[in-house]
């Protein structure tokens, strides 16, 4: 019996320490984990781009004048040669009391310089008259001997001199009364700004046409007014001819090339849209993101390739997200981007093996955000962790989530 009491008390010593063991002993950490697969992977430069009308047209005012209203609308159809907007001659300004009493004083003097003008012809017609009859007195009294040949010349050129001022005084009369009509103009007109809508007076507008056909894309200019010449009134274009522009980082433009494939994504419609690099442009401008940051950036066209009924509803101004492929393959043996970290000069993953963590070193071949391509160190089906911290070590015991 005794040694069976010491037998039971035995058992029982043994069972609290291997509990107290137990539950001391090292847990099995819990690690976020996947499976190294084989499949698509696609390595792009992913940017925020807008459609474009391709063929923009800006119908400016050819002359300044006062523009009428224009009666078209954002979308409307035109053809070519069709009248986008009239001008009329520009209006007179309206006087004040002061300007109007200057403008009547203006007349007046124009009509006083008339008048005189008329008596200075007057005069000089009477001188004219007189040396013409001088001049054939001397020319009877020379012929007949009574009178010396130098009297002549002097008649003669006494004659010539009158003419010519009696050409000057009429040039004189009807300089003044050109003067005095425009003056009476500027008093008449500048009373009220006459419209050019009356019978015969189609030929004072001056008619904007349509260069091409398309839809307006936007009214500059809508309400009536005076236009400056070179001042736009309408924008044209083919809302069917479409092109996307991107701004991409100058670091990523240089990864692109013309003819690169593009994917239009969350644009709106069920279905991505393809286009290729047109053209990448040679300069490059600052721009500051939202973060306030300095960014360089360069300009992408990209021609829109997939067939027209599926972009039917894009228009001018609408927002894309493009995604340029840089390179892509059907069947690559990959991981996620977030199982890799650094070892010694390359990288490495973290494999479950049993139960317990191994650190082994991996060859990366292309990269995107998201997965990695695995070139040697590891093969399809194995289990690797993702999000390794600072705890987890090579040999350590780990445990799945879920």
């Amino acid at each position: 019996m005794r040694w069976k009491r010491w037998l039971v008390i035995f058992v029982v010593l043994a069972s609290v320490v291997g509990l107290i063991g137990y539950g001391f002993r090292p847990q099995p950490a819990l690690v976020e984990t996947a499976e190294v697969r084989r499949g698509p992977l696609r390595v792009a430069v992913e940017e925020e781009g807008r459609t474009r009308v391709t063929d923009r047209f800006v119908v400016s005012a050819p002359v300044p004048g006062f523009a009428r209203r224009i009666q078209l609308k954002v979308g409307d159809p035109v053809r070519p040669g069709q009248v986008l907007a009239r001008l009329e001659p520009l209006r007179a300004t309206v006087l004040d009391s002061r300007s109007r009493a200057e403008a009547e004083a203006r007349v007046s003097a124009a009509e006083a310089a008339l008048n005189g003008a008329r008596e200075r012809a007057r005069a000089a017609e009477s001188d004219a008259a007189y040396w013409e009859q001088e001049h054939a007195r001397v020319t009877r009294l020379v012929q007949s001997g009574d009178m010396a040949s130098e009297r002549l010349d002097r008649a003669v050129l006494e004659r010539r001199r009158a003419d010519a001022t009696l050409r000057s005084a009429r040039h004189a009369v009807e300089q003044a009364a050109s003067e005095l009509a425009a003056a009476k103009a500027a008093l008449e007109y500048s009373a009220a700004a006459p419209r050019a809508d009356g019978p015969g007076s189609s030929h004072e507008l001056v008619a904007v046409a349509s260069p091409v056909a398309g839809r307006v894309l936007k009214v500059v200019r809508e309400s009536e007014g005076v236009a400056q010449a070179g001042e736009p009134l309408v924008e044209l274009g083919n809302a069917r001819s479409l092109e996307v522009e991107v701004e991409v980082l100058s670091a990523d433009a240089v990864k692109i090339s013309p003819g690169t494939r593009v994917l239009f994504e969350r644009w709106g419609g069920e279905q991505p849209l393809e286009g290729r690099v047109r053209t990448i442009e040679p300069v490059a401008f600052t721009k500051t993101s939202a973060l306030g940051v300095e960014e360089q950036r360069v300009l992408v066209i990209v021609d829109l390739t997939s067939p027209g009924e599926q972009w039917r509803r894009l228009g001018h101004g609408y927002r894309v997200e493009a995604s340029f492929i840089l390179w892509e393959s059907a069947s690559v043996l990959q991981v996620p981007a977030s199982a890799l970290f650094r070892y010694s000069d390359g990288w490495a993953v973290f494999v479950i093996e049993g139960g317990f963590a191994r650190r082994r070193p991996v060859q990366v071949g292309r990269r995107n955000g998201l997965a990695a391509e695995i070139l040697s160190g590891l093969i399809e089906g194995e289990k690797v962790i993702t999000h390794p911290d600072a705890s987890i070590e090579d040999g350590r015991a780990v445990k799945p989530m879920g």
